[in-house]
């Protein structure tokens, strides 16, 4: 699987999630449950995963797998949606662990964002993250994003509208 990676880090690697990725994934998602709640609802059943991929599948969306650089388990997933080319040039970030502890995915974002700036041609990604959700919020800074605010009821999760800080990075953020 390696050839199909995108991007290569040094314990992590990413590339395009498949249907193939679908037992690795609930099972994560099942395993960690207790570690995204209440911030994120991961497919944890195949038809939950299929439609979540269906959803990847259509623009303007890409769905990554983090997987382990020398066994390609799967580590974590990122997403980029609401991907607006042209003058804007941004996307919306998101992203869950399956192997929690080791910074995996904090590598395997990097590598997603280093992606969005180069082959995919954005300029910004936003992350938008639950103020209480003090994990996410960590992973955004330790990769330079910056705090632009607070958007109230933003996104409907878990039966309500939740407020969302706005974190975003640019391409000569990480350049710099």
């Amino acid at each position: 699987m390696s050839d199909a990676y995108l991007a290569r880090g040094e314990r992590v690697a990413v590339r395009l999630l498949e249907r193939s990725d679908r037992e690795a994934f609930t099972g994560g998602a099942r395993r960690n449950a207790e570690l995204h709640r209440p911030w994120l609802f991961p497919a944890a059943t195949d038809a939950a995963f299929d439609t979540y991929l269906d959803r990847l599948e259509e623009p303007p969306r890409e769905g990554f797998a983090i997987c382990l650089a020398d066994t390609g388990e799967l580590a974590g997933f990122c997403t980029v949606n609401n991907i607006v080319q042209g003058a804007f040039q941004c996307g919306a970030i998101g992203y869950g662990c399956f192997l929690p502890g080791r910074g995996l995915v904090t590598e395997g974002v990097g590598l997603v964002v280093r992606h969005a700036f180069g082959p995919m041609g954005l300029h910004r990604l936003e992350a938008n993250i639950q103020p209480g959700n003090a994990a996410s919020i960590a992973l955004a800074e330790r990769l330079g994003f910056r705090l632009e605010g607070l958007s109230p009821d933003f996104l409907l999760i878990d039966g309500g509208w939740r407020d969302h800080q706005r974190w975003a990075i640019t391409a000569e953020m990480v350049r710099g």
